[in-house]
C-alpha cells in the first residue's frame, strides 16, 4: 500500500493520499486548506489517478479544497448526510476564533459535482481498496472514520484507521463547537475505538501518527473510559 501525507494550511490539517502502490488510481483523505497543490505534487510524483475525496468531518479545515480536488480529477466526494452541509456552508461549524481569522476574506464554497453521502458500517471499494466507515459523532455530528485493511503482513498491522478529528496521538477531538457533543464523542470512543486491536496504526486529521495500542495505554480520555486512569481535561484540538 502507498500513503502519502503531509500536514496543509494555517491549521496544519493532515491530507493523505491513499493508493495500492504507484501508478494507480488513489483516494484523497480530507484535503483542507492550501492542500490542492500538495495532492497535485503527489500525484504527479508517483502517476497516481485521484477517483475519490473522502472527508472526515465537514469542518472548513478539512473541506477548503474538496471541490476544487475533487473537480479537478473528475473524482466524487463521500461524505456522512449529517455533515453534508458544512461542504457549502462551513461557516455553520465554525468557533468565533475560526470565523475571526477569514475576515476581510471573500470566499465562495460549493458542493462537488459529485457527493455520495455514506452510511456506518459501509464498505467502499475504491481505487483497488476497501474502506470500512464508521459513524464517530460528537465532534460534529457527522464524523465519521476510515479503516482499510493493510496488505503487509510482516509489519505487524492490520489495518489503517483515517480518524480525522476523533482521536489524536495523545488526545480527542473538542466537543465545543457548534454541533459537538461531549457525551457522543465518548460514546463514540468506547464504541467505535476501545473494542479495535492494538495493532491498527492511526493516521489522524492533526499531528503524528500512533495506534489504537499506543491510545489504550497512554491517551488519558480512553484511559478514563477503559477505567484505568482518572479524569482527563477537556480537549482542545481541532477547529
Amino acid at each position: 500500500m502507498f500513503i502519502a501525507g503531509f500536514p496543509a494550511g494555517p491549521w496544519a490539517t493532515n491530507c493523505y493520499v491513499v493508493a495500492t502502490e504507484p501508478g494507480a488510481e488513489c483516494v484523497v483523505v480530507d484535503p483542507g486548506k492550501d492542500a490542492a497543490q500538495g495532492v497535485a505534487e503527489v500525484v504527479r510524483e508517483h502517476r497516481l489517478k485521484p477517483v475519490a475525496v473522502l472527508v472526515s468531518h465537514g469542518h472548513i479545515d478539512h473541506m477548503w479544497c474538496v471541490a476544487p480536488v475533487a473537480g479537478s480529477y473528475d473524482a466524487t466526494a463521500y461524505v456522512h448526510p449529517d455533515d453534508r452541509h458544512l461542504l457549502s456552508d462551513p461557516m455553520a461549524g465554525m468557533s468565533p476564533e475560526t470565523a475571526g481569522m477569514l475576515l476581510g476574506g471573500r470566499y465562495e464554497f460549493a458542493e462537488p459535482d459529485e457527493v455520495a453521502e455514506i452510511a456506518d458500517g459501509t464498505d467502499l471499494e475504491l481505487a483497488g481498496l476497501r474502506f470500512r466507515v464508521d459513524h464517530t459523532p460528537g465532534h460534529t455530528p457527522g464524523s465519521i472514520t476510515f479503516r482499510t485493511p493493510y496488505d503487509d503482513p510482516q509489519s505487524g498491522v492490520s489495518q489503517v484507521m483515517f480518524s480525522g478529528d476523533l482521536l489524536f496521538a495523545g488526545s480527542i477531538g473538542r466537543t465545543d463547537l457548534p454541533g459537538g457533543d461531549s457525551e457522543q464523542m465518548m460514546r463514540s470512543l468506547a464504541e467505535k475505538v476501545l473494542p479495535l486491536p492494538d495493532d491498527i496504526v492511526v493516521l489522524p486529521g492533526h499531528g503524528e501518527q500512533t495506534s489504537i495500542g499506543q491510545e489504550r495505554a497512554t491517551n488519558p480520555f480512553l484511559r478514563q473510559l477503559a477505567g484505568t486512569g482518572a479524569g482527563a481535561t477537556i480537549p482542545t484540538r481541532g477547529l
